[in-house]
């Protein structure tokens, strides 16, 4: 018996996902058509043996989670439930506190998975590799490949080649360690609680002897920097590394990226979800998801990488490419949006153009990942897709570049690089 739990994180993660994380939680938020969070579980729920889906987070439960909680259950047939965090507990600290959770009816093994990573999900590989290689109480972290630069914003693992054994672990260096890089996906059996109850009685003892005002916990421990730097050498701890597509997604930007990676992989999973051309209906280049309840003109041209929310309205004439058009959306004639977000019920009035800029990975070069960006560098904007929040209106003939509009009663003119409240 297997069971899977997923990090969710909370409201005070994701701020460079901002403003988008205003209107929805980050892990809802629609990626390639369906919630972020659809992905992980579409993946657990294909795993053998997969008896139980935890979220685990300290996000309030509303009426959005629960809703998606519940159609998810009816969808995958499988039991999904969401754990709420008292506080920020950390990646390790999460899963300790709901340690008796997670090993009720004695699973074998369970996975862990954060929220904002885009992946392929090779989890029965993992139980394969897993099987293959080290003692059965093994622990096993996905890993990829990144370019020497980029490796240092990541989990560094050095390994043994010939083992694949984690002999060394690294959270963000500040010098080159190396370039294989933890994805942020793991696979542990009940063991683990062994070594995380460890910490949890160290820095128990450290706040014994040294009190603070209460802003530290015992329970706040980080799987990264506090388990996985000390399993390193023990021959507990393995590196099993993909070839398939991952990347983070932490800002607006690396959202639309995620959505190009799914889409491209729905060929195989989903074809059913992959817009084609049809007589009467709108121009598709490439890969497009429309959710069926959309209304387009069929003189309207989309594509690549666009994913079409449900509501949506899509005038004649219109230009839409590498851009996500959130629920009840409408383009007017005309318009053109490259680059993009276009915030729930939204409207881009005719002729107007919305543009961002692209912060896509080097093409050029093959472990290159996306740099998530924060929304200021250097005291300005930093050049990005453009965003635009909930209940936007931008008039007809007005030219938005670079920018995060957010609703505003007057907003008649072009703008670049600029934040419009």
């Amino acid at each position: 018996m297997l069971k899977a739990v997923i990090l969710i994180g909370g409201p005070q993660k994701g701020t460079r996902f901002r403003p988008l994380s205003f209107e929805v939680p980050k892990p809802l938020f629609p990626v390639a058509g369906v919630p972020m969070l659809q992905h992980h579980i579409e993946a657990c729920a294909k795993v053998p043996n997969m008896k139980e889906i935890l979220l685990v987070g300290f996000y309030q439960p509303n009426e959005e989670l629960t809703r998606f909680l519940s159609n998810a259950q009816q969808e995958f047939k499988i039991s999904i439930r969401y754990l709420q965090e008292y506080a920020a507990l950390g990646t390790g600290g999460g899963i300790y506190h709901f340690r008796d959770q997670i090993v009720s009816g004695s699973p074998e093994a369970f996975f862990v998975l954060n929220a904002d990573v885009c992946s392929e999900f090779p989890l029965p590989e993992m139980l394969s590799f897993q099987k293959e290689h080290g003692e059965p109480n093994s622990f096993v972290i996905l890993g990829t490949t990144a370019n020497r630069k980029q490796s240092m914003n990541y989990g560094c693992i050095v390994e043994n080649e010939e083992t694949s054994e984690v002999m060394h672990y690294v959270e963000k260096p500040s010098t080159f360690v190396s370039d294989i890089i933890n994805c942020g996906i793991y696979l542990f059996n009940p063991d683990i609680f062994q070594h995380i109850g460890a910490v949890f009685q160290k820095n128990q003892l450290q706040l014994l002897e040294e009190p603070t005002n209460g802003w530290h916990r015992a329970e706040a421990i980080r799987l990264e920097q506090d388990i996985f730097t000390a399993l390193a050498g023990q021959g507990k701890l393995y590196v099993y590394k993909t070839l398939s597509f991952w990347s983070q997604i932490k800002s607006a930007g690396s959202a639309i990226y995620a959505s190009r990676l799914y889409l491209n992989q729905y060929h195989k999973t989903h074809p059913e979800r992959l817009a084609s051309n049809k007589e009467g209906g709108p121009k598709i280049s490439g890969n497009v998801y429309i959710h069926p309840t959309a209304n387009i003109d069929p003189t309207a041209v989309l594509g690549p990488n666009v994913s079409i929310g449900t509501g949506v309205t899509i005038g004649a004439g219109v230009r839409v490419r590498e851009s996500i058009i959130l629920h009840g959306a409408t383009l007017q004639d005309h318009s053109c949006v490259l680059n993009c977000i276009v915030g729930w019920d939204s409207t881009i009035g005719k002729w107007a153009r919305v543009e961002g800029t692209p912060s896509d990975p080097n093409p050029n070069d093959p472990y290159a990942k996306i740099d998530s960006e924060t929304l200021f560098r250097d005291g300005k904007l930093t050049p990005s897709i453009t965003i635009l929040g909930c209940n936007v209106t931008i008039p007809s003939e007005v030219i938005i570049l670079n920018s995060i509009v957010l609703p505003h009663k007057d907003l008649n003119r072009s703008f670049k690089n600029q934040i419009i409240l």
